[in-house]
């Protein structure tokens, strides 16, 4: 191995280090009590390699909320409103667990102080689960009249909500049952009642990602 890629890899690790560390304060603190001191001792790194790495903690929020769906894969190959479920199924299970995806949470409502408005992470999951929509509506999954960007919208809304909710109640613990129960409450009015009753939810979903 040269001395290139040691330095290489060695810089790879100590940005997922520097980035995993501002993750967890993120998710402890919020943005306002967050601060690179902070971020750089967590990891267990100087202010220099902090800085050498990112310029500031407003580059390091962006990095965590921009890249959140990149987490957030369903285990099982799925299309249209299948894909649509699991993929809110999946984050809700892992939401959990990841401090990546638990800073994304915490950071939601700060998105204006340092993120620009075209590219915050509401758009980001209206834009993927219309295109599941639009895929669902090409299989012929959805009712004729149904407004795809409006129920995407209504989704992401939803699971914001529900991710603030039980947060303050039980520390995410009861997410997956409150994203489950928001697509049975949708599905009469989104769904053919044939897809409807083929999709599957719950433990089946959630025992793939965990094994």
């Amino acid at each position: 191995m040269t001395g290139r890629v040691v330095k290489q890899e060695r810089a790879a690790r100590t940005r997922a280090a520097l980035i995993r560390a501002a993750a967890e304060t993120f998710a402890e603190y919020g943005f306002a009590g967050t601060t690179v001191s902070r971020i750089a001792e967590r990891a267990g790194l100087t202010l220099g390699a902090m800085y050498f790495h990112f310029k500031s903690k407003e580059e390091l929020a962006r990095l965590i909320v921009t890249s959140q769906p990149e987490l957030v894969v369903p285990p099982l190959d799925s299309q249209g409103l299948q894909h649509a479920v699991d993929l809110t199924l999946i984050w809700a299970r892992e939401l959990l667990d990841n401090p990546v995806l638990q800073a994304g949470a915490r950071l939601v409502m700060d998105q204006r102080l340092f993120i620009e408005p075209h590219v915050n992470s509401y758009r980001q999951w209206t834009a993927i689960l219309l295109d599941d929509f639009e895929q669902a509506r090409r299989r012929r999954e959805l009712r004729a009249d149904v407004d795809t960007e409006a129920y995407a919208r209504l989704i992401v809304s939803t699971c914001t909500g529900a991710q603030i909710h039980t947060q303050l109640e039980t520390s995410h613990r009861d997410l997956p049952g409150r994203v489950e129960e928001m697509w049975r409450c949708l599905l009469p009015a989104l769904a053919v009642p044939s897809v409807a009753k083929k999709l599957v939810f719950g433990v089946e979903r959630v025992r793939v990602a965990s094994s």
